[in-house]
């Protein structure tokens, strides 16, 4: 059984979705492939809440600087190659950043697989816990995020990434949601 469950963050609203025990999707308000049909649950089936829970508190430490690696129990769906790829973004450290190319490359990819590889990324289910926001262009450019690029800065700034550092400080006004 699939349950939803809006919980606030300081990017804005985040709609969590479990699916029976385990965290199945993570998404901005507002976020590309956000889900259409999805209804916050007022009646939450007993073995989604705890998920719900342990995914607001992860996420809350998350972003008070006390949590770098999440613990709650997740499904990644997808077809076996964006599988591959969002594996492959769980394995990229807290702090670290990659390119598309890099990421490609690490999976045996040839570098013409790039686009292939930007398509798995962007279709990922589980925003900030396996971290997409972690994948730069070749150049060091934001290229693309889902939830938008200034949520993406504001995430590796948070994170102290020395890509990061080099990027214009995020405008105040663009968090308020």
């Amino acid at each position: 059984m699939i349950a939803y469950r809006i919980v606030a963050s300081p990017l804005g609203e985040v709609l969590l979705r479990v699916d029976g025990a385990r965290l199945s999707g993570l998404f901005f308000s507002g976020q590309k492939y956000y889900p259409a049909a999805a209804t916050p649950d007022t009646n939450l089936p007993a073995a989604a809440k705890p998920v719900f829970e342990q995914a607001a508190d992860e996420l809350a430490d998350y972003f008070a600087e006390r949590l770098q690696v999440f613990t709650v129990p997740m499904v990644l769906g997808g077809s076996p190659f964006q599988h591959a790829v969002w594996q492959a973004l769980c394995e990229i450290p807290f702090g670290e950043t990659t390119s598309y190319g890099e990421l490609g490359a690490g999976l045996g990819l040839a570098p013409t697989h790039a686009r292939a590889i930007g398509g798995a990324v962007g279709r990922n289910p589980l925003s900030v816990i396996v971290p997409c926001h972690r994948v730069l262009g070749a150049s060091g450019d934001l290229t693309g995020y889902a939830g938008g690029t200034e949520r993406k800065r504001a995430l590796l700034r948070l994170e102290g990434t020395a890509a990061a550092m080099a990027l214009p400080i995020l405008r105040q006004s663009a968090l308020a949601c």
